[in-house]
């Protein structure tokens, strides 16, 4: 077989073909190393399945722009004019949409081994890490059961036989092999199949190394999860929970300690830089938010303990939420799902929240909820009633500054414009408005205050030992919070008169503009 013997003997033919016919096609080199398989020992003592993945390899890494027609050989290809390949002569035709996603499904027809050869040699050739993400993507989707439904096969790709599905054990080794190939690079590899293949290494009881390295994977970029992505359902045999909140609480926990290595917002400038728009506040905002929607989904389970509530929770650092509203919706279907939790168990659970940072809509329906405590409800409107207070006082400012920087009866109006008149009416009817509507939230509130101070004193003539509740709530503040009502309205009703006396002066003003002209 040598060419000691003969010239053209077996071996020097077998090597013209495999040179000149074999490595030169894509579909016959992933078919040769397909083969390769039965016989590794003697494949790899010839160096074939070296030549064949760096064959594949270079094909892969080829941009499909630069080349008159596409690396892959099987299928129609149609040009744009209608015609298409024929007999293997290329007739000049380019692929429609040429992408470098080309070659991952042929590639996902290889065993396990060959295919992390291949990926291997790619990386070191400079293929970008996006393409390598993909391609694991794909690999993971085709063997793993649990992350692709779809029964059919594409027909566009290689020819191969159906295979069996792969056994749990198979399955589990190759999901630790691909934790070991996905690229470490935030955002390159999809939320979702980490996840996914979380779930699934969790139901194949995989290494401890290999859940927490998906974690910790997650945890990097778990601002661009979504809420379904965080339910994961609880495999133990214990089944506690309905969800693995234990693991959501790693997950966030590597979270927020990547973005405090990555700089993220302090404290102090949480509320200036939010004010701003500032980019490093985002991604930690957007997990607040994610975080509060999975409480409120979890909350209905009896079996979730209260401390594994309040400690996922409070996890997250207090300038992390903008607004309280999503918390406080969590904090609700908590308590309404847990009725025999004691008062204090109450009060320790409405602490993680902070009623100044509610929004009017919340505070509304806090200050009417019976399953909130007495202290908290308070609270609310204590602190609903600093915020109507804060606003009046700043449209009185506005209207003193109109009062006392524009003097309306002197001077022309500005060139060019139709004068203060215009603008004195506009802003005459924008603080009108304003009145009113506040006039009527101060009307609501003070009904609000008197119908919860007669029910104190109703509960008071019924039990005996009320004095001491009476004085640790204190009828002091209620009667405070009503003073402050009574002296916001009367500031608002000065505002009004400020206001009714502009007219005059603006009526005084358009004569003479009319004198003038």
């Amino acid at each position: 077989m040598t060419e000691e013997i003969a010239e053209g003997n077996l071996i020097a033919q077998t090597e013209t073909f495999l040179n000149q016919v074999v490595l030169r096609s894509w579909k016959d080199s992933i078919k040769a190393l397909q083969t390769c398989d039965d016989v590794l020992p003697h494949a790899e003592d010839l160096h074939i399945v070296k030549r064949c993945i760096d064959c594949l390899a270079i094909k892969a890494c080829t941009d499909p722009n630069l080349l008159g027609w596409p690396m892959r050989e099987h299928g129609p290809m149609q040009s744009p004019g209608g015609s298409v390949l024929w007999n293997g002569i290329s007739t000049g035709a380019r692929l429609r949409n040429s992408s470098t996603d080309w070659w991952y499904e042929d590639v996902s027809s290889l065993s396990l081994p060959m295919y992390r050869r291949l990926i291997s040699v790619m990386e070191s050739r400079g293929i970008r890490e996006e393409i390598v993400a993909g391609s694991l993507t794909f690999y993971a989707k085709m063997r793993l059961p649990g992350l692709n439904r779809r029964q059919s096969i594409s027909t566009t790709g290689i020819h191969r036989e159906p295979k069996a599905a792969p056994s749990e054990e198979e399955q589990k080794h190759l999901i630790e092999e691909l934790d070991r190939l996905l690229p470490l690079q935030k955002g390159v590899t999809s939320t979702k199949l980490l996840f996914g293949l979380l779930r699934t290494a969790m139901i194949l009881q995989a290494s401890p190394y290999c859940l927490s390295n998906l974690e910790r994977r997650i945890g990097m970029q778990l601002d661009q999860a979504s809420l379904e992505d965080l339910l994961i359902p609880s495999f133990s045999g214990s089944m506690e929970t309905l969800y693995n909140v234990d693991c959501i609480h790693r997950i966030l926990e590597h979270f927020l300690a990547m973005d405090q290595m990555t700089g993220g917002v302090s404290p102090g400038l949480a509320d200036d830089e939010q004010l701003l728009g500032s980019p490093s506040l985002t991604p930690i905002t957007v997990v607040a938010k994610l975080i509060d929607g999975y409480l409120a989904e979890v909350a209905p389970d009896v079996n979730l303990k209260l401390r594994k509530f309040q400690s996922l929770a409070a996890a997250l650092p207090e300038f992390a939420r903008p607004l309280d509203d999503g918390l406080y919706r969590a904090i609700d279907i908590y308590l309404k799902a847990h009725p025999w939790l004691t008062e204090s168990e109450r009060e320790e659970l409405c602490r993680l929240m902070d009623c100044q940072k509610l929004s009017l809509e919340a505070c509304t329906h806090a200050a009417q909820n019976e399953r909130l405590p007495l202290r908290v409800v308070v609270q609310v409107l204590f602190f609903e009633q600093l915020q109507l207070r804060t606003s009046i006082a700043g449209c009185l400012l506005v209207s003193d500054n109109l009062d006392g920087s524009r003097p309306l009866g002197s001077g022309l109006p500005l060139s060019g414009e139709g004068g203060g008149w215009a603008s004195a009416v506009r802003e005459n009817q924008v603080l009108k408005v304003g009145m009113d509507s506040m006039r009527m939230r101060v009307s609501e509130l003070e009904k609000e205050c008197s119908s919860m101070r007669e029910e104190i004193e109703k509960l008071a003539l019924g039990r005996k030992g009320w004095s001491p509740i009476q004085r640790k709530f204190g009828f002091n503040m209620k009667s405070q919070m009503c003073s402050a009502q009574e002296g916001s309205v009367s500031d608002e009703k000065n505002a009004v008169e400020k206001v009714e006396k502009l007219q005059p002066k603006a009526m005084k003003h358009k004569k003479q503009l009319s004198l003038n002209e």
